[in-house]
């Protein structure tokens, strides 16, 4: 989290966008989770609490350290502490599933309960997919691309190819989702190259941007994200 408590969405999967310190530290918590060394993993997350949902650095499974507590049926109180490190219960893997579906998967039935999402801010599918698509669209177009992506980027980002530095970064792009169970439904993204990023705030079936650029545009600016596209704060149409 920032230090205001709002909450931190790290898109980072690249050793290359970290000074090597901070790659060695990130390495270090993902073989203390992939271990259930859950003390070394505590360690590294007082220091460091926005890595609460950080997976191995170029890693293929895209487990967080709240998978890997279910993958190993671990005791209530450590997933209790994950949770209170701001861990996601609906952040999902690469293979989409979430801490519950492996736990239900590997016969951790003790964990059910507590990893089960606690949705504060419930959205149909489709208006969590129409927003996640014009978010991803306005984060490309506002880190230097042109934002005509896809925006199936969830997982990891576009793999290369795009003038954006999300792309260039392969960065996991923010999920609505995850904002739908924050008590306070805004979180911050930051793009290394950047020297800002996006403020982003979940408001009814709506997310409102802020963003800065210094970079790539100069100026800050608000959009507003809805089902139907991206506009200015003017109202001008992206």
């Amino acid at each position: 989290m920032k230090a205001d408590g709002t909450a931190r969405w790290d898109g980072i999967t690249r050793r290359s966008s970290l000074k090597d310190k901070w790659a060695a530290e990130r390495d270090r918590l993902a073989d203390a989770a992939r271990d259930g060394d859950w003390r070394t993993v505590f360690h590294v997350l007082d220091e460091e609490p926005e890595w609460a949902n950080s997976g191995r650095l170029e890693g293929r499974s895209g487990y967080a350290p709240l998978h890997q507590a279910a993958w190993h049926g671990a005791d209530a109180g450590t997933v209790e502490r994950l949770l209170e490190y701001g861990a996601f219960r609906t952040l999902r893997a690469s293979d989409a599933t979430r801490p519950l579906d492996i736990a239900v998967s590997r016969g951790h039935a003790h964990l059910g309960a507590l990893l089960r999402p606690q949705i504060r801010h419930p959205l149909p599918q489709d208006v969590i997919a129409g927003l996640r698509w014009h978010l991803h669209r306005l984060i490309r177009y506002r880190s230097g691309g042109d934002g005509d992506g896809d925006g199936d980027d969830g997982g990891g980002g576009s793999g290369g190819g795009g003038s954006d530095l999300a792309t260039q970064h392969a960065m996991r792009l923010p999920e609505v989702e995850a904002l739908t169970e924050l008590e306070v439904p805004d979180c911050w993204f930051p793009v290394p190259g950047m020297y800002g990023g996006f403020h982003i705030r979940l408001r009814g079936a709506e997310l409102t941007v802020d963003s800065w650029c210094r970079v790539v545009g100069g100026s800050e600016r608000t959009d507003r994200v809805t089902v139907g596209g991206v506009y200015l704060q003017e109202g001008e149409r992206l």
